[in-house]
């Protein structure tokens, strides 16, 4: 069975995102927080966890993630600005500024890319491995960005309004540099591979894909996550469906909760959900069903980010502000390392 501890040393206000370091057998996370600073994490003997580093920023920090090692990062800030930060000398970059807030910024380790949203609604493609051939290219994107996941082969952009942007990203790393080398203003009007709008009637909140490149979950404010496939075919997306979750009867009413978080463990296949009910679920998306539920934590789960060799499993809580407090309760900001059971979150054989 497995067992989880508290992470000392968590962040002074509420966490927005948390991601392990995807390189193999590394254990070391990053912390997004709104007390303008992100943290990195240690975690050792999976026993125990020690913060290592502190990076301020100007604003609150809305998103991170690592780049090409363990010893970098990139941040996505409330003050407009992408961040490169390298934790060895500790300096940081500013790679572009947006015209409006940073939302979401992630690393493709097959096509050396920074990809940042931002509420201006553009998308900022960075080159991510120092190439000096072409700079900075801006996508205009129809609306409000809300999440952003890469898998090996795709970005996954989910909007405002119900839209959604599938890119394929050679196809946007090639257009970017060839485009960058004729212009120096590099705006681009570059179409998706294929545009979708949500199986989910309501606010997207997160998006992740799957290992394996064939598609992604996504989960909105009204207690649903949705899963499809990237095939277009009419039979692959046949399979695609929706469910609920995230709810809690309260005096013989069913109080639904958003789903702030989705994790795709890295082995199974599986994924993790987190929600506004400060409960974690873990969901097999091809059976279609449920194979646990964790005990109900302090607060809203915030983020959640499995380690690359899947044993462990990191869940950030913070106030979700559901029940209409906005003030910070003791207890209501915290980290949880879970050490998962060998067949923990393992689809179950038929």
């Amino acid at each position: 069975m497995s067992n989880q501890f508290a992470v000392p040393e968590p962040p002074a206000d509420a966490i927005s995102a948390l991601r392990f370091s995807p390189q193999p057998d590394s254990f070391r996370f990053a912390v997004a927080s709104w007390d303008k600073n992100v943290y990195i994490y240690e975690l050792s003997d999976g026993k125990s966890c020690k913060q290592t580093a502190k990076f301020e920023h100007r604003a609150p920090v809305l998103d991170v993630c690592f780049g090409k090692d363990d010893n970098e990062i990139y941040t996505a800030c409330l003050d407009w600005d992408v961040r490169r930060i390298d934790l060895k000398s500790g300096t940081q970059t500013v790679l572009s500024t947006h015209d409006n807030s940073v939302r979401s910024v992630v690393y493709s380790k097959e096509h050396s890319l920074v990809i940042s949203a931002a509420w201006d609604s553009t998308l900022h493609v960075h080159p991510g491995d120092g190439d000096a051939s072409w700079s900075t290219a801006t996508i205009n994107l129809p609306s409000k960005p809300f999440s952003l996941a890469v898998s090996a082969s795709k970005l996954v952009v989910a909007m405002a309004n119900r839209a959604l942007h599938i890119y394929e990203l050679k196809a946007l790393a090639d257009e970017c540099k060839s485009s960058s080398a004729n212009s120096l203003q590099n705006r681009l009007d570059i179409e998706p591979w294929q545009r979708r709008e949500s199986s989910l009637k309501f606010m997207t909140r997160a998006v992740d894909c799957m290992p394996n490149d064939e598609g992604y979950a996504s989960s909105s404010i009204e207690g649903r996550v949705a899963v499809e496939w990237f095939d277009p075919s009419n039979e692959s997306q046949a399979r695609k469906y929706a469910f609920k979750c995230h709810r809690q009867p309260v005096d013989d009413v069913d109080v639904v909760y958003p789903v702030n978080a989705i994790a795709f463990h890295p082995v199974h296949g599986t994924f993790a959900t987190g929600g506004g009910d400060g409960v974690v679920a873990i969901w097999d998306a091809i059976a279609k069903r449920r194979i646990r539920i964790y005990p109900k934590l302090a607060s809203s789960v915030a983020a959640l980010s499995f380690s690359s060799n899947g044993k462990y499993l990191a869940t950030a809580i913070s106030p979700g502000f559901e029940d209409g407090k906005d003030e910070i309760a003791e207890g209501s900001i915290g980290i949880y390392i879970r050490e998962l059971g060998e067949n923990e979150v393992k689809r179950k054989a038929k």
